[in-house]
């Protein structure tokens, strides 16, 4: 959340969704959903000097770390430059200033075009350190035909007339032209201020599934020749609307995990192979009164359940932390506030300790189907924190956190206005143009800023590393291979779960449908390949008593299909020369079978698993076929990699 304002302003309107949810009254209309118009179409111009030397796109990611196309570590050092997004409130003129958030109205463009020129605004960035800008924008503004007003571009004249699309354009061209990394993030539903009761508490709460992964279509397709513009941002701060809960996993519309897997593999498969594709955890679930459950869930469920791409390397995930909030408070003030500690309560240690739990567990350890960058890519505080208060504490503690775990990050907001009061930007401009800010004179801040963006961190090149994916058919297909997908349906009627190309299926459990992929040793490359739905391939009874899925010998299991939680078919690839009839059985009916260190992690929590040694594949999958048994995989068959 960014309610980046005064102590009397900032949760005002936070409070007035307390006591919707409290009393149940729904009394908050949704905005209407857009009218489905097609998207400007004009072409963005492509930045001049994408390539200049410092650093060169597509990134990538290995491990932990996000890598440039040479391999070379790049750190995301950020500022979030807001304003396409909205920063109206929801009522009254949205022409009068008083009706915008701190009451800096950005004119449905990133803030501050009114007052400084293009080019100033960028250099800014670079005089703070930054290497990369996340760039929020609505669904809304892509297919906003209305100009921008002169007014909104005062400084920027050239940009009259434009609508906010291209002037989104030009500001991308002026930021990658300057060496930057743009990062695409889809803040809003609909062009007003962020995050509260407001339709935009999920990416299908004022519009349709349908337009928000077409928009995403259209907006990775429309930057595609810039190798500068990096990431897309799924969706901001995905929270609880009056009544419902937003799930990782569950099922349903309002399922998370599952509307970014398709968003994201979407955006790779037609639009763009070459972004990061950024998910953010649940910002926000429960009634934030004591008494009902409340939490900010944040990246905590990514240990259970994380995503498989079907492009590897690409996934990155994000979370946002703000002294006023908490992992169980909302940060509001006042009626509705919970007796819950806020992050600026924790101690040094103790704020760490939430931190890793809650989000960068998921960076700093290493080997997991779920080990990925990590980007803190929203945090803030309010300059006019005064000496002493627990928000400065807060800050220099973050700060301190943010390098010592070698964090990607992105502040919130880089750009604001100097009189508006709304003290948390980096860099301010009043109406003459003067700026000041961190960086133009006194700013408590200052210290710990510079500390955070000049801090030694990892760099140079990073080696590759064995990519662990886990394959979760729990509500429908999850077929992660690109091969695959472009190829009839292999068993129709069946959820069908499949491994990225070049992986090969190393581990499943008893129950909870769930698999485990690998290229560790070496990665596999195929192109035919075999559905088994009996025991024709089967050479010896290595379960003996249980029906047997056996590839052909030249094949490796790459993935499975279940009716039910009932085996159906196993997807065999030809791959494999040189190999022996010689194998093991790994069962796991009665408890877990995993090399010694679960490499990969728990990939099906609560339920049994087995799972082959690194240097070895999955040949077969055995099943029992007793009367009233459920025909869950029982035992796999082992064999080495040759």
């Amino acid at each position: 959340m960014h309610f980046n304002v005064s102590h009397r302003t900032r949760r005002r309107r936070l409070v007035v969704t307390v006591r919707l949810a409290v009393r149940l009254i729904l009394a908050s209309v949704l905005l209407a959903a857009l009218p489905p118009t097609a998207p400007v179409a004009a072409a963005p111009p492509v930045a001049a000097g994408a390539e200049e030397p410092g650093w060169t796109g597509p990134l990538s990611t290995r491990g932990r770390y996000i890598v440039d196309a040479d391999g070379q570590r790049f750190k995301l050092r950020s500022g979030n430059w807001h304003g396409a997004s909205g920063t109206w409130n929801g009522s009254g003129d949205t022409a009068d200033n008083a009706n915008h958030h701190a009451g800096e109205n950005s004119g449905r463009i990133p803030l501050g075009l009114d007052r400084a020129p293009l080019a100033t605004i960028v250099a800014g960035f670079r005089e703070l350190g930054l290497n990369s800008v996340r760039l929020p924008f609505s669904n809304e503004m892509v297919r906003d035909a209305r100009p921008v007003t002169d007014a909104a571009v005062a400084a920027n004249p050239g940009l009259r007339e434009s609508t906010p699309l291209q002037v989104y354009d030009r500001v991308i061209a002026e930021l990658t032209g300057a060496g930057l990394a743009v990062i695409l993030n889809n803040h809003t539903n609909t062009t007003r201020w962020c995050c509260a009761v407001d339709g935009n508490e999920r990416w299908n709460t004022s519009q349709s599934v349908q337009q928000w992964e077409d928009d995403w279509v259209f907006m990775a397709r429309r930057y595609r020749d810039d190798p500068r513009v990096v990431g897309a941002d799924l969706y901001n701060e995905v929270r609880r609307t009056i009544l419902d809960d937003p799930n990782w996993g569950r099922g349903g519309a309002h399922d998370w995990f599952a509307a970014a897997q398709r968003a994201g593999d979407r955006i790779l498969a037609e639009a763009n192979p070459n972004l990061l594709i950024i998910v953010e955890g649940i910002n926000w679930t429960g009634i934030p009164v004591d008494g009902f459950p409340h939490e900010r869930p944040t990246l905590r469920p990514v240990r259970t359940l994380s995503h498989t791409l079907i492009t590897s390397g690409k996934l990155v995930y994000a979370a946002h932390f703000y002294d006023y909030t908490g992992p169980n408070h909302s940060g509001a003030t006042g009626t509705g506030e919970t007796t819950d500690p806020r992050y600026r309560d924790l101690s040094p240690a103790d704020l760490a300790a939430v931190v890793h739990r809650d989000a960068l567990f998921v960076a700093g350890e290493a080997g997991g189907h779920f080990t990925a960058p990590v980007w803190i890519s929203e945090f803030g505080v309010d300059a006019n924190a005064a000496e002493g208060s627990s928000q400065r504490a807060w800050f220099e503690n973050f700060v301190d956190l943010l390098v010592r775990a070698d964090a990607d990050f992105a502040y919130w907001p880089a750009v604001g206005w100097a009189e508006s009061g709304n003290e948390w930007g980096l860099l301010f401009f009043d109406a003459a143009g003067r700026r000041s800010g961190v960086l133009d004179g006194p700013d408590w801040r200052s210290g710990a800023w510079q500390r955070l963006v000049t801090a030694p961190s990892r760099q140079g090149y990073v080696a590759p590393v064995p990519y662990r994916d886990m394959l979760s058919p729990d509500h429908g297909d999850f077929i992660a291979s690109a091969t695959m997908r472009a190829r009839p349906d292999w068993d129709s009627g069946a959820r069908k779960a499949a491994c990225p190309d070049g992986q090969r299926l190393i581990g499943l459990s008893h129950t909870g449908n769930r698999g485990l992929c690998t290229d560790v040793s070496r990665p596999i490359t195929w192109n035919a390949h075999q559905v088994v739905t009996d025991e024709r391939h089967v050479s010896r009874d290595w379960a003996s008593g249980y029906t047997k899925l056996q590839c052909p010998a030249a094949s490796v299991l790459v993935g499975y299909a279940v009716r039910g939680a009932a085996v159906s078919s196993a997807l065999c690839a030809t791959t494999i020369t040189g190999v022996t009839d010689a194998g093991r059985t790994v069962w796991f009916d009665r408890g877990d079978n995993r090399p010694a260190g679960a490499p990969g992690g728990d990939f099906a929590d609560g339920h049994y698993k087995g799972q082959c040694a690194d240097d070895e594949y999955v040949a077969g999958i055995a099943y029992t076929a007793r009367l009233l048994s459920a025909r869950t995989p029982d035992a796999l068959f082992c064999r080495r990699l040759p």
